[in-house]
C-alpha cells in the first residue's frame, strides 16, 4: 500500500520541486572583505580573554555560488595579523613570563552559508538576510618576536625543544581549522550587495603563539638548539632585569587550552553575477516564474 502511494505521490513531489526551483534564482557572488582580526591562546592572558588592543587589520576575497535563497557554497583567501604579549596580563606572574610574538596568517577556506528567511537580490525579492556558515580551513602562519633590536622566526628554533632528541620534530606552520561564524546581508540593487560578518576559527594548532607546553631547562636548551633558543624559551631575566632564568624540563610554560583560536570582523562587499552561462539568464528566470504547460 505505501509503495503505491509512493509511486503515485513521486510525480506530483517532482514537479513541485521543478516548480520551487525554477523560482530561485541561482547565481555568483563575487566579492572582498576588509576588516580587524584578534587572537585568543596561550599569550592572551592564558587563553582567558582578548587583547583588544592587540587588535590587527585582515582583508580578503571570496566567490559563492548561491544554489537558491537559502544556501550558498563559499571558496575564500585571507590575509590577517594577530599578536600577543605577556605585558598586556593584569597577572603579574604571566607578565614575567615575558613573551611575546606577532604573525601573518594566510588563509584558505571553503564554507557553506546559510541564510534565514533567505537571501535573493534579484528585482531586490529578499534583499536583507542574516546567515550562518561553517566548513574548513587552513592557514600558513610564521610566529615571530623582537629581540636585541631584531625580529626573530620563532618555529625554527625549537623554544620547547623541538628538534632535540626526545621532544619531537618542530610544529607545522600550516594549521587546519574550523571556520564559523554569523552575519547579515544587504543587496543595495541587484548587482550590489553590502554587509557585515564575524568569523571564528577554532585551529587543530596550539603553537600560532609558538607557546604551548613545557619549559626546557636553559642549560639544556643550550647545548641542544643553541644560545638564540635558550634565550627565547624563557624569558623571565629579561623582565626581572638578572640572567637567564633557568627553571626544570617539564615545567609549565603554556596554558592547559590545547588549541589557539583567531577572529575576524569584517564589511563585505560583492557583486551579483546573474548573466553568465554558468548561472543561467536573467531574462530567463523572469520568465519562468511558476510551473508551464508544453
Amino acid at each position: 500500500m505505501g509503495i503505491k502511494i509512493l509511486i503515485r505521490t513521486t510525480p506530483l513531489l517532482l514537479l513541485i520541486f521543478f516548480c520551487f526551483s525554477t523560482v530561485q534564482a541561482q547565481f555568483l557572488e563575487l566579492g572582498g572583505n576588509l576588516g580587524v582580526s584578534n587572537y585568543r591562546g596561550d599569550l592572551s592572558n592564558n587563553s582567558v580573554s582578548l587583547y583588544l588592543k592587540e587588535t590587527k587589520g585582515s582583508f580578503g576575497l571570496f566567490g559563492a555560488y548561491h544554489f537558491n535563497d537559502l544556501f550558498a557554497l563559499r571558496l575564500g583567501a585571507q590575509y590577517a595579523a594577530i599578536a600577543g604579549s605577556d605585558a598586556n596580563s593584569p597577572d603579574e606572574i604571566i607578565r614575567s613570563r615575558n613573551l611575546s610574538f606577532r604573525s601573518l596568517l594566510i588563509e584558505g577556506s571553503l564554507v557553506g552559508e546559510l541564510y534565514i528567511p533567505g537571501f535573493q537580490p534579484y528585482n531586490l525579492s529578499k534583499p536583507l538576510s542574516p546567515y550562518i556558515f561553517a566548513g574548513i580551513a587552513g592557514a600558513y602562519f610564521n610566529p615571530k618576536t623582537e629581540f636585541g633590536g631584531e625580529t626573530v622566526s620563532l618555529q625554527p628554533l625549537g623554544t620547547e625543544g623541538q628538534g632535540m632528541s626526545g621532544f619531537g620534530a618542530k610544529y607545522s606552520r600550516v594549521a587546519f581549522s574550523i571556520p564559523f561564524g554569523l552575519g547579515v546581508k544587504l543587496a543595495v540593487t541587484d548587482l550590489f550587495n553590502v554587509g557585515v560578518e564575524l568569523g571564528l576559527r577554532r585551529s587543530f594548532s596550539d603553537y600560532l603563539d609558538d607557546v604551548s607546553g613545557a619549559y626546557v631547562s636553559y642549560e639544556q636548551l643550550l647545548v641542544g638548539n643553541g644560545p638564540l633558543a635558550a634565550a627565547l624559551g624563557n624569558r623571565t631575566g629579561e623582565y626581572k632585569g638578572v640572567d637567564p632564568v633557568s627553571v626544570p624540563t617539564g615545567t609549565q610554560r603554556g596554558d592547559q587550552a590545547r588549541v589557539d583560536w583567531y577572529y575576524l570582523l569584517g564589511v563585505t562587499l560583492s557583486w551579483n553575477i546573474m548573466d553568465n552561462g554558468l548561472v543561467g539568464s536573467r531574462n530567463r528566470n523572469t520568465r519562468r516564474q511558476g510551473c508551464q504547460t508544453f
